[in-house]
């Protein structure tokens, strides 16, 4: 495990691949001379992640940025080695604790957690403003912004109108700050990386807007990645469809264009 502040630890999951990166990175927030400790995503249904985990604690509150399995398939598992309970904003990934609310604010293991929904990747987004006594604010975020890459609009409800807007919220909550992604490295300036990354999204919007000119704007969803994604990784065309088809729905939503 890894320190990042006094206040934060990072173990990193055996679990890379095309769309974890180099793998699943679980956070412990624990403020200096506080007994108790938070875990943000547990991650894969690893034991010995997982046992890592649990023995940092006592572990008082499991905490999930989203749905995905890289993030929530270990959550069961560490409740049982701990007791805790899990909170998500998505219900059914709650046991033992109530769903996580926008603007919410969390004080555990010493630190002061305000949960700040950021859907888009997926609905349930939610990334964590991470406050202790000993640091400046430290925005957790989940797969809302990576330490590399871009991050994909995920079906079945990712919505780019929503990302946008939260990358809005991450850059007036992130800006100067460090960001700490679920995947990659972190960020040492997060209001500036949200900035790229909101650059790129116009970019790539400019980029389906001129397919669909060549193409027709009734163009489907393959022949746009074939127009647009011609020179990606064969590995990450799927993530690159489901982006395709969140652009679509955003163009083609009324006076979306």
């Amino acid at each position: 495990m890894r320190t990042l502040t006094p206040s934060i630890s990072v173990l990193r999951a055996d679990n890379p691949g095309p769309m974890t990166l180099d793998g699943t990175r679980s956070v412990v927030l624990r403020a200096p001379g506080a007994a108790a400790c938070v875990v943000v995503d547990p991650g894969p249904d690893d034991g010995i992640h997982l046992a890592a985990l649990a023995t940092a604690g006592p572990v008082v509150l499991i905490l999930i940025t989203h749905r995905h399995a890289d993030h929530t398939a270990g959550a069961p598992r560490l409740r049982e080695l701990t007791g805790a309970p899990v909170r998500a904003a998505d219900p059914e990934h709650c046991h033992g604790g109530d769903p996580l609310s926008a603007g919410e604010v969390i004080e555990a293991g010493g630190v002061r957690i305000e949960v700040l929904a950021t859907p888009g990747h997926t609905g349930d987004s939610v990334s964590f403003v991470v406050t202790g006594a000993d640091q400046e604010p430290v925005v957790l975020t989940g797969d809302t912004v990576l330490g590399r890459g871009t991050t994909v609009i995920a079906e079945p409800d990712g919505s780019l109108a929503d990302y946008l807007a939260s990358l809005d919220a991450l850059e007036r909550v992130g800006d100067g700050r460090l960001g700490l992604p679920a995947h990659g490295p972190e960020i040492e300036d997060l209001g500036a990386a949200v900035r790229a990354y909101r650059a790129h999204r116009i970019e790539r919007l400019d980029q389906v807007r001129a397919a669909l000119e060549v193409l027709g704007t009734d163009a489907g969803v393959d022949d746009v990645v074939t127009h647009v994604y011609a020179d990606v990784d064969p590995s990450v065309l799927p993530a690159a469809r489901q982006s395709v088809a969140a652009q679509l729905a955003y163009l083609r939503r009324p006076g979306g264009a």
